[in-house]
């Protein structure tokens, strides 16, 4: 259950933004990830003017024998014991994708980036969307500004522009 009011993530970030550009003027843009395969495709960075740049099947996220879920970085790190003796070949790679988001501070960088923007289409394309953990398609309906079948509200008659008058 959220314990924040509506929209708090995009508030956050809105303000983490501000605090960067006023204290570290040199940074350009910030890169985060999505997980696609256990918590969800990146729905508030683009709600939150993040541009898509990356979408790739995971590769890199284990489900191990016992049940718990691993980088496979964590087979390179001799120094954690608990995975002694368990091999990468013993687990097995999560379903889903990674999603690569950018968001640019200065939009003068947006000039000097080397991979192409994707169209967030792309996402379903592709079925890698993921919304808390389930996988999920976003419809056409979704798209039109009041999804009815999906808890949406329709305006009533008395908003909707008559043509015919």
């Amino acid at each position: 259950m959220d314990r924040l009011p509506r929209n708090s993530e995009s508030r956050c970030l809105a303000i983490a933004f501000s605090l960067i550009k006023k204290h570290y003027p040199h940074i350009e843009w910030v890169l985060s990830f999505s997980d696609g395969c256990q918590c969800g495709d990146g729905t508030i960075y683009r709600a939150s003017g993040f541009v898509l740049t990356g979408l790739k099947k995971n590769k890199t996220m284990l489900l191990t024998p016992v049940g718990e879920v691993v980088a496979d970085k964590t087979f390179n790190n001799s120094a954690d014991k608990k995975y002694k003796g368990l091999k990468k070949s013993d687990c097995t790679p999560l379903n889903g994708y990674q999603l690569r988001y950018i968001y640019f501070l200065n939009p003068a960088a947006r000039q000097r980036l080397s991979v192409p923007i994707l169209p967030f289409s792309k996402i379903d394309e592709m079925g890698a969307g993921m919304y808390r953990g389930e996988k999920i398609t976003r419809t056409k309906e979704q798209d039109a500004g009041h999804p009815p079948a999906l808890g949406g509200v329709t305006p009533t008659r008395a908003l909707h522009l008559d043509r015919a008058a």
